[in-house]
Formats: C-alpha cells, structure tokens, sequence
C-alpha cells in the first residue's frame, strides 16, 4: 500500500541543519509504503500512489523521540509536588516514596498505566519514547518493569541505580553488589541500555563507573543522569565511557560544555524538570553555540517532571532555554533519535520510519507560539494511524 500526505504547506524534515535543523520544504508532500518513507519533496512531483491523504495546507513535523521517561511506577507524588511549590527544596530522596508504591502495584496495574501514558504520548505526537526502570529497587521489581516497559518499546534501560533503597541506607556499595550482580543478571535480557543517577545523594562517580562497565559486560550501553543537583565528575565519566546520552546537566562547568562538544555523546535536556522543581533552566544557547549536540525530552516521572507533552518542552526551551523554535523541533526529534544512537526515526526522509505528525498550524513554530494548545492533529508511527484521524481520498 502506497499512501501520499499532499497539500502540506511546511515539512519540517529535520534532516539537515539548515533553518536552524528543520529542513523545510514547502508545499511538500510524502509517500508512504508500508511502515517506511519512500520519497519525499514537492507535492507538485508526488509519484502516483493508491491512496492520498490531504494535509490541507497544514504542516508537518517527524514523530517526536522522547529519548528520557519514568512511566512504568505506582502511585503518585502530587503532595510532593504541592510542598516544593510552598518552599520545599527537591532532592533525589523522593524516589523513594515511588518505590513502595510501585513493590505492592501488580504488573496488570503497571501495565494498564503505562499503555495510558503511552497513548497519551501518541496524542501530543511522540511516537519513539525510552523507558527506564529504577522504581523497584529490588530484584524481582527491576525485573517486572524491565520486561513491562519492553512491551512498549525497544528502548528500554535498566535504572536499577537510581537510589539506594532504605533497606540499603546504612551499606550503599553492597546495593551496588546487587545491581551489578543478581539484579543486572535478571534485567538485561529486557533492555538495551544501562542508567545511573551520578548525583549527591544518588551515587558516587566511583560506584556509578562499576555500574556502567558491569552493563557494558552484559551487552548495555550506557547512559547517565548527571549534573542535575549540582556541577559534579559525572558528564566526564560519561564520555570516557562512550554513553549515548547524559541527562539533565542543569549545572555544567565550561570543561563539561568542552568535553561534550567534542565527544559524540548527546546532552539531553529535561525543561519539565526545571519547571516542576523552579531550579536554574539550562542554558541551551551556551551549549549549541559550543557544538554540544542537544536533544529534548520531557522525563515523565511522578516526582520531578510529571508531563508527558513534548509541545510543551519545546515551549519551554525556547522560552526559558535559548533555543530557536527549530533547533527545539530538531532537538525534540533528531537530536532524540542521536541521544538513542537511531538515524531512522526523528526525521522525514526516504528509508526512515514513517512517524509523521501534522499540525493543526501552517507551521512547526506554532509549538512554541502557542504554548498550552492541542495542535498535534494526526499522528502515524510506523505508517500506522496511532491519534487523531486523515482525510482520504482515492488513488492519484
């Protein structure tokens, strides 16, 4: 089945980084032939196909890849939440209260949830997104949402240092024992990639190094959360070892900006974080100017960023961050794609998934114009109608 998108009156491709890494083509249109892009460019040259779909004018952007997400836990931290709004300062501690609730959570609850959070994902035009675990801090929980997160998505990492649970409090190196032991055993068979909170009041440099080599081991590839509490040696671990990403990095030294700059690690910034917790945004414009490859994503998590909009992140970023509105389109999409080392989604070209998303706009800067409004009108993953609806008509 052949399906042309026409009539489109701004394909943002993201494929180049020209317009700040939008790549727009205007008055565009794109085929789509199974769950791949089989060309694109002027509607005016659209090959024939055997069905058509009119974009009425309206732009277009590529599925949005949410690179950083919690969505696999019980409960929530709404007190939390009120409490730092009255004053209260964030700490990672907090996880914790997560943890208990998730334990006693059975995996027909989880899961009953985490389709919820990705359907609400798909409606607001994400349609790769990254799950971690680290609310079980235990073996058999690490374990249930490893494996219920992989029913999801292909991009699952194993979070089991998030924290040092309470039943750990007095001896942090023998919880780390356990994650790079029986719990790295039962979980990599579920996951892609290996996670630690490198952070004061998470874990030393020292044990957060163990943690990733004993993932790499396994055949995980590492990521980190990093410089998000305070500036700290956890961004330079995280090159030195290769990972993919590090996230957060709220509080970068000029050495960190340097060392990103020229490594191939992505620095993926979480505005929801900073919006939840009223800590210092980030400074993108720092960072891009540098030559920091930069992605956005929104860290859905009950405690510290409990949103799941892309929109709204890229709204953020360039209100609060530096960001023009494409480097943020670009940043929620390509730059997502880089952080999870894919060259296949995050961008409209020919061989890439068909992850399409059209706006209810005539353009990608609307994201950011119109914060707070529903502009994601359909939304295709893989080829496949996952939100919103199309106008069809017949063959061309």
């Amino acid at each position: 089945m052949r399906t042309l998108i026409t009539n489109i009156g701004e394909l943002s491709t993201c494929t180049m980084q020209i317009d700040g890494g939008a790549g727009i083509i205007r008055d565009a249109a794109v085929l789509v032939e199974d769950e791949r892009i089989a060309w694109v460019g002027a509607a005016a040259d659209a090959p024939v196909a055997d069905e058509i779909v009119d974009a009425a004018g309206r732009a277009m952007i590529p599925g949005f890849v949410d690179s950083h997400s919690h969505i696999v836990f019980g409960g929530d931290r709404a007190a939390e939440f009120e409490a730092r709004m009255a004053g209260e300062k964030y700490a990672a501690g907090g996880i914790r209260s997560t943890v208990a609730a998730t334990r006693v959570a059975s995996d027909d609850e989880l899961r009953a949830r985490l389709r919820g959070f990705i359907a609400e994902m798909h409606a607001q035009g994400t349609t790769t997104v990254e799950i971690k675990s680290g609310y079980g801090l235990d073996v058999e929980t690490e374990e249930r949402l490893v494996r219920l997160a992989a029913e999801a998505t292909d991009e699952v990492t194993f979070l089991g240092a998030h924290v040092v649970p309470a039943e750990y409090a007095d001896d942090p190196d023998g919880y780390v024992d356990l994650v790079t032991g029986p719990m790295l055993d039962a979980c990599a068979p579920h996951a892609k990639w290996i996670d630690v909170f490198c952070e004061t009041g998470a874990f030393t440099v020292e044990q957060s190094r163990r943690v990733l080599e004993a993932g790499t081991a396994h055949g995980l590839a590492p990521r980190v959360h990093a410089s998000q509490l305070g500036p700290g040696d956890g961004v330079r671990m995280a090159i030195e070892l290769g990972a993919a990403s590090v996230d957060h990095g709220t509080y970068l030294t000029d050495g960190d900006v340097a060392a990103l700059a020229a490594s191939d690690t992505v620095l993926t910034l979480l505005p929801g974080v900073e919006f939840s917790t009223r800590q210092p945004y980030p400074d993108a414009r720092r960072l891009i100017d540098a030559g920091v490859t930069v992605a956005l994503a929104c860290d859905t998590n009950p405690g510290s960023s409990f949103t799941s909009s892309m929109p709204f992140c890229i709204a953020v970023a360039v209100r609060d961050m530096g960001m023009t509105p494409a480097e943020a389109l670009w940043a929620a999409t390509a730059g997502g794609a880089a952080a999870l080392r894919r060259d296949d989604i995050g961008v409209i070209a020919p061989g890439a998934r068909a992850d399409l998303v059209l706006l209810d706009a005539p353009s990608h800067v609307h994201l950011s114009y119109r914060p707070g409004v529903p502009l994601v009108s359909t939304v295709w993953k893989d080829g496949v109608l996952v939100a919103g609806s199309a106008e069809r008509g017949g063959a061309s």
